[in-house]
């Protein structure tokens, strides 16, 4: 349960995150951010706060190569799921290896990784992953052309997730990975 917003636009990659912890029925707020920058990198996670800690604490992600998506289909990959398996993260279903879910932005591109490691660019560029996720790509799609800035299009669409999903609450974090000049 949460809401994971990111928002890639000229370079800059923007994630913002809620603060709900949720098991079944209870909810509590959270101190320890679902969003942050690591390593030229920029987190949002969900599935699990253990996942967090490890791909925050633990992942040492390697630097990034020319052909972009081919290195994070396959070496970004293959450290994420050495990172989760020796924190004990990783479990297997029907044979088949699963981690989390999670937005990662990176010289300026937004991915989502999926919890079978499929690694997706929205078209649109931004992405939402959570049980806010509907609510909150509908208030990016809305502002979208609008000329409205990021960071409020991004804090627009985790207020909406929160208006409409039960497993959402503030306060938000928003991070910004902005490009290196040279």
């Amino acid at each position: 349960m949460t809401a994971i917003v990111g928002l890639a636009r000229r370079g800059t990659v923007l994630i913002g995150g809620d603060s709900a912890g949720v098991t079944g029925m209870d909810l509590s707020v959270r101190a320890d951010a679902k969003v942050f920058r690591k390593d030229g990198y920029v987190f949002g996670f969900t599935s699990s706060f253990r996942m967090g800690q490890l791909i925050r604490y633990s992942l040492s992600p390697p630097a990034p190569a020319a052909d972009l998506d081919r290195f994070m289909a396959t070496t970004f990959v293959d450290a994420l799921r050495d990172c989760l398996k020796s924190g004990g993260f990783a479990r297997k279903e029907e044979e088949q290896e699963v981690g989390g879910t999670f937005l990662v932005g990176v010289r300026g591109r937004l991915y989502t990784l999926y919890d079978d490691y499929q690694v997706a660019q929205s078209a649109d560029g931004y992405a939402a992953v959570g049980c806010g996720d509907r609510a909150a790509l509908g208030a990016l799609y809305a502002t979208a052309g609008t000329g409205m800035k990021p960071r409020k299009r991004v804090r627009l669409a985790l207020g909406a997730a929160e208006r409409f999903s039960a497993g959402v609450r503030g306060p938000f974090t928003v991070v910004a990975l902005r490009p290196k000049h040279a």
